[in-house]
C-alpha cells in the first residue's frame, strides 16, 4: 500500500493517531488533496447530453436516478407492515438538515391518510373554554420557524447488546433527523382556551389508527412546542405527521405525537403504554426511570464509518454529527487512537440549540490499525460518557436513551468496522 506524500508527512499532529489542525483545512484548503483529478481525455461527442435537449420541467423535483441508493433503511413488522420503522441513512449525507423525504419514521399502525379539510384539533379539559381548529384556521395563526432535531427514545439501542452490531450507522444511529419546523406556538392556543389553576400535564393524541396517546408538563407546552404545519418550508407528509404534528424541542421523538388531533389539558398524566411498559427503563438498583424526557448530549462521527474503506494512507477529512436536548454543543473532540488523546474538531456554523450541529476535523492516516471516537459538550457541561461508564451507571436492561461515545476500528487495509 502506498505512503501519503512527504509534504503531509510533515504536518504537525495535535493528538496521537494522527489528528491534525481543525484549522488546517480552512488555510491549506485543497493542497491536502493527494489524488489529482486525472485529465479526463473522453471526447464530448461521446457525452450525449451535450447534445441532446434534456428533460422537460416537473411539477416536483425529484433525486438523480444516480443517486437511487440513497433511501431510508426500513425495519417494519413482517405481520404487520405497517409497524415499525425507517433509518435516515446519516452516513450518506451532508450538513445537518435531512431531507423531507429521508427523514426517519417510526409508524404503530400505518400512515393515515387523513382529508385536512375533515380533521380537527380538539383542546379540552380543564380549561375555561373547549376549542377546536381546523387546518385552515390554524394556518392563519402566527408562527415560528426553528430548525431541530428529532431522535427517538430507542434510537442507538443496538449499543447496549453485548457485541458491537455490524450494520451502517445510518442502519443503527438514523432514528434521528433534522429540519426547519414551522407551526403554530402552542402556547397562544392555551392562552386562548384558558388553562385551569390546578392543571399541569397535557395529553396528546394522534389520528392514527393506533390512537398514539403521550403525557407532555404542561410547563414544557408552554415553553416551546409546537402544532407543527411545515418542514422545510413545504407541507408536512403524511409519514411525517399530515395535516399538523405536535413538535417538543429536545425531547425524545415519541412525544412529538403526528397526526395530532386531541390536546387534554389535565392535572396528571394518562400512563399510556408508551410511559409505563414502554420508555422505562429498568435500573441496575431495580428501580425504573420514567419520564426521562429529554435526548442527552451525543455524536456520532458519520464519515469514515462502518463499511466504507479507506483507499490507501492519506489525509482525510473525519467529519459527524453532534446535538443534545439540553442545549447547543459547545464542543467536539475526536480520538483516533481509541481515546488515549483527543484533539478538538472544528464546529460549522450554525451551532443552534437543540439542532444537528457538523463538525469536522483533518486526519492523516498511516496505514495502520486505528480507533476513531467522537465525544460532545453541550453547552450546560454535560459530556458524552464512554460505553463502558453508561452501562455501568444503567446496567443493560434499558432499551432506551443510549448516548455512549460510538468507535470505528480502521484496519489495515482500510476496512471501517463497528467495534467496542
Amino acid at each position: 500500500m502506498p505512503r501519503p506524500r512527504p509534504d503531509l508527512l510533515s504536518l504537525p499532529e495535535v493528538a496521537g493517531g494522527g489528528l491534525l489542525d481543525r484549522r488546517l483545512f480552512l488555510r491549506r484548503g485543497l493542497a491536502l488533496a493527494t489524488a489529482a483529478a486525472a485529465v479526463d481525455t473522453q471526447a464530448a461527442d461521446e457525452l450525449p447530453w451535450l447534445h441532446t435537449p434534456g428533460a422537460p420541467f416537473t411539477p416536483y423535483g425529484q433525486p438523480s436516478p444516480h443517486e437511487r441508493l440513497t433511501a431510508r433503511r426500513i425495519g417494519a413488522n413482517r405481520a404487520v407492515a405497517g409497524n415499525g420503522v425507517s433509518f435516515t441513512p446519516l452516513e450518506e449525507l451532508e450538513g445537518i438538515i435531512t431531507p423531507n423525504g429521508l427523514h426517519f419514521e417510526r409508524h404503530h399502525n400505518g400512515v393515515p391518510q387523513i382529508d385536512p379539510a375533515r380533521h380537527r384539533l380538539v383542546v379540552h379539559g380543564i380549561v375555561r373554554q373547549p376549542l377546536s381548529f381546523d387546518v385552515k384556521s390554524l394556518l392563519r395563526y402566527p408562527m415560528r420557524s426553528q430548525m431541530l432535531f428529532i431522535e427517538c427514545g430507542g434510537n442507538s439501542n443496538a449499543g447496549w447488546h453485548g457485541e458491537p452490531i455490524q450494520r451502517s450507522a445510518g442502519s443503527v444511529h438514523g432514528l434521528l433527523s433534522c429540519a426547519e419546523w414551522t407551526g403554530v406556538p402552542l402556547s397562544i392556543l392555551l392562552d386562548e382556551a384558558g388553562v385551569d389553576v390546578g392543571a399541569s400535564w397535557v395529553i396528546a393524541e394522534g389520528a392514527d389508527a393506533g390512537a398514539m396517546n403521550m403525557s407532555i408538563p404542561l410547563a414544557k407546552m408552554r415553553d416551546d412546542c409546537l402544532i407543527g404545519l411545515y418542514q422545510n418550508g413545504e407541507r408536512l407528509r403524511p409519514e411525517n405527521g399530515y395535516p399538523m404534528r405536535l413538535i417538543v424541542p429536545g425531547w425524545e421523538g415519541v412525544l412529538h405525537v403526528k397526526w395530532l388531533q386531541r390536546l387534554e389539558v389535565t392535572d396528571q398524566p394518562v400512563m399510556s403504554r408508551n410511559e409505563t411498559s414502554k420508555y422505562t427503563e429498568l435500573q441496575p438498583s431495580g428501580k425504573a426511570r420514567q419520564f426521562t424526557f429529554t435526548m442527552d448530549c451525543k455524536s456520532l462521527i458519520t464519515s469514515p464509518s462502518h463499511g466504507q474503506t479507506l483507499p490507501r494512507p492519506d489525509v482525510y477529512q473525519l467529519s459527524g454529527l453532534a446535538w443534545s436536548g439540553h442545549g447547543r454543543i459547545r464542543r467536539v473532540e475526536v480520538s483516533a487512537d481509541g481515546g488515549k488523546s483527543w484533539a478538538d474538531a472544528a464546529l460549522e456554523s450554525p451551532a443552534l440549540p437543540r439542532c444537528l450541529t457538523r463538525f469536522r476535523i483533518p486526519w492523516r492516516w498511516d496505514g495502520k490499525p486505528a480507533v476513531l471516537k467522537s465525544r460532545a459538550t453541550d453547552e450546560r457541561g454535560n459530556l458524552q460518557p464512554e460505553r463502558a461508564a453508561l452501562v455501568a451507571e444503567r446496567g443493560r436492561a434499558g432499551y432506551f436513551h443510549y448516548n455512549a461515545i460510538v468507535a470505528w476500528a480502521v484496519e489495515d487495509d482500510g476496512l471501517v468496522t463497528h467495534t467496542y
